[in-house]
């Protein structure tokens, strides 16, 4: 039986631990017992080696039921092994997500054991249960870690940091910036980046409950890559008017009205690659003109993403723009390598795994999606185009939706309502759209009624290629 004294000498360590290919991250002293969920004991090693105790934070997740599930992450090269032992109660099933990893555990009394040879982000779940799973961020080693004493470097040591004084919780980051959150390094606290240009955030540290996890504005040339945000109260990455934003190995937690995952206004040329979202609001919004943001929205590519939407929409694009003039175009967008775990939204209004509710003078055009999983659909829609005038959140309908590609989607599950295709108006309508190789339950789709795919007025050439 392990015991306390040789937990806190393993996790309050202020390094790494290094076992030949994995290194594991330190817990803040202050956080220990107050962070620590005791659902799962999970363990990884090298084959062959010692097991090593790995930390389990409590995340809240689901806002419908504030659910309390469990994260560990570490980092690793080569094969490892891991063992989870369930520890509140029997089970008979176990299931590990993303389904396309294709991952067999193997059981024996109350432990799982697997192991893995890539990075992963996977959900574990006994017996069905989605809302206090194991969430296994398994990160590959870091490539980078700067030198403390560089003037142009702000690093966060293991341990527990807080703004000084700074209204808002907040951390104002300068131009020219590399912001380093070790690992085991937790921030309370907002980095806001105003009106520069050259940050970046890197490390595989967390941001545990900002207000907001990264606010950008009026900016260019900021990236994050590697960072954890924990339960913000709103967005974990708030953009408005930046160009040039990269995003990669980006996890988050969300549980709250509003908290949307990753939310960008006007912003363009944009890389977002290899995250995982679970919001309880949009995991991905893409707009134009909002509050003091101002411009088109071009050039995104979001690729290895695993997006889960406790509620409303795992991506939703096109809602907020700018009636002031003939309007805003969104445009060039692609999406591969997506696989949705969950969507969920109780209202028909906001429904789409994958949703364009373009409207406020909005055009929408050259956009595509390919390689899409999408698991499981509690209650929502696979698909929802429309161009729309929607009076609680727009001041105007939008321009039209024009030149869309879906190819390769596969959907498993049953109960969703029918997806929707429908424009504005004769002007203002949908054009261009079509599907190749839709896949329902292992049954490649040969007519659109077959996929549950309506489609309404004001639309041209939607078409499924055979």
């Amino acid at each position: 039986m392990k015991t306390l004294i040789s937990i806190v000498a393993l996790l309050f360590s202020t390094s790494s631990l290094f076992a030949q290919k994995i290194s594991i991250y330190s817990v803040p002293q202050e956080l220990f017992y107050a962070r620590q969920n005791d659902d799962f004991t999970v363990q990884v090693r090298v084959p062959g080696e010692d097991w090593l105790d790995l930390y389990e934070y409590k995340v809240q997740v689901d806002m419908d039921t504030k659910s309390t599930a469990s994260m560990v992450q570490f980092d690793f090269e080569g094969k490892i092994e891991l063992r989870v032992k369930v520890n509140n109660g029997l089970f008979h099933e176990v299931k590990i997500r993303p389904l396309n990893k294709n991952i067999q555990p193997s059981v024996q009394d109350n432990t799982i054991y697997f192991s893995i040879d890539q990075p992963a982000k996977l959900s574990l779940e006994v017996n069905g249960d989605r809302l206090h799973n194991l969430h296994i961020f398994a990160n590959e080693p870091e490539k980078e870690i700067p030198n403390p004493q560089d003037s142009s470097v702000i690093y966060f040591a293991p341990g527990l940091h807080k703004p000084k004084d700074n209204p808002g919780n907040t951390f104002n980051i300068p131009s020219n910036t590399t912001v380093y959150l070790a690992p085991g390094a937790v921030v309370q606290g907002k980095f806001l980046c105003d009106k520069v240009e050259n940050v970046r955030f890197i490390g595989r540290g967390m941001i545990l409950e900002p207000q907001r996890g990264f606010e950008f504005t009026h900016s260019k040339n900021i990236e994050i890559d590697g960072i954890t945000v924990i339960n913000p109260t709103h967005y974990t990455v708030f953009g408005g008017e930046v160009k040039g934003l990269k995003i990669n190995n980006l996890k988050s937690f969300s549980n709250k009205g509003w908290s949307d995952g990753i939310d960008l206004m006007s912003c363009s040329d944009v890389t977002i690659n290899d995250i995982f979202m679970r919001n309880s609001d949009d995991c991905i919004a893409l707009y134009t003109h909002r509050w003091n943001y101002f411009g088109d929205a071009r050039n995104y590519l979001v690729t290895n993403a695993v997006l889960w939407a406790d509620v409303a929409h795992p991506i939703n694009i096109g809602l907020h723009g700018d009636t002031s003039f003939e309007g805003n175009v969104i445009e060039n967008l692609h999406f591969s390598n997506i696989d949705i775990l969950e969507h969920d939204e109780d209202d028909r209004n906001y429904q789409g795994c994958m949703a364009f509710t373009v409207s406020d003078h909005n055009l929408l055009q050259n956009v595509s999606f390919e390689d899409v999983r999408v698991e499981h659909i509690q209650e929502g829609q696979l698909f929802n185009l429309r161009v729309v005038y929607n009076p609680k959140y727009s001041t105007g309908p939008g321009r039209g939706i024009k030149n869309v590609t879906f190819k390769n989607i596969y959907y498993t599950g049953s109960g969703e309502n029918p997806s929707i295709i429908e424009g504005y108006s004769k002007k203002q309508n949908i054009q261009d759209v079509m599907f190749e190789n839709i896949v329902i339950n292992g049954k490649k789709i040969t007519h659109l009624n077959e996929g549950n795919i309506q489609v309404g007025k004001f639309t041209e050439k939607i078409t499924l290629k055979k």
